[in-house]
């Protein structure tokens, strides 16, 4: 359903630099999309893209939003986090299952924000 998602970067460079870092962790090879105001990867499905603000204003973080990136299993979105902390990102929750208190939770995520302070998770949702 959700085709792709961005979030917006007042460093292009700096922010490119960060998920092609993290993203070839997840074994994501190359960007999906690549101009000089728009960059996205893909794995096959939805793609994830930054990009500066179209009316040319600085990009601000989404007070609510938060881009949820699926994971294969609980490692990996223990790895994937870790990276994204090595890169520079913030720990907005590290890993664990949610609620906190219910190690049997389907639902395991770690918390981050990126660069420019937008919000991100890597999650697995065990059905």
């Amino acid at each position: 359903m959700i085709g792709y998602s961005t979030v917006g970067t007042n460093d292009m460079d700096r922010a490119a630099a960060f998920y092609d870092a993290l993203f070839a962790e997840m074994g994501v090879p190359a960007r999906a999309w690549d101009s000089d105001g728009f960059k996205g990867w893909s794995a096959g499905g939805p793609m994830f893209c930054i990009s500066k603000p179209a009316d040319g204003k600085e990009a601000t973080v989404g007070n609510g939003v938060m881009v949820a990136i699926a994971a294969p299993d609980r490692e990996t979105v223990d790895k994937m986090y870790a990276k994204a902390i090595e890169l520079g990102a913030t720990d907005e929750g590290s890993p664990g299952p949610r609620p906190r208190d219910n190690d049997d939770s389907p639902f395991y995520a770690g918390y981050f924000r990126d660069l420019d302070g937008n919000k991100l998770n890597f999650f697995h949702f065990r059905q």
